[in-house]
């Protein structure tokens, strides 16, 4: 799945800062505390980051036709 440009509910500009959250997450800080910091409120915004799992690598294991 790709992060949207905008919150597909209520429209807020998300993209430019999913970069910064994931790599926070990575580094062991909780995923509730950067989005506040992130300035993220919304739940709708929220689930966009949480519920985003990144099947890049996955895909990439098959061959194209």
């Amino acid at each position: 799945m790709i992060i949207p440009i905008r919150c597909v509910s209520c429209g807020k500009p998300i993209a430019h800062l999913h970069e910064d959250f994931k790599k926070r997450v990575e580094a062991g800080e909780e995923p509730g505390k950067v989005m506040d910091e992130l300035g993220l409120e919304r739940y709708c915004c929220r689930a966009a980051f949480l519920g985003q799992v990144d099947l890049l690598e996955l895909t990439t294991k098959f061959k194209k036709f």
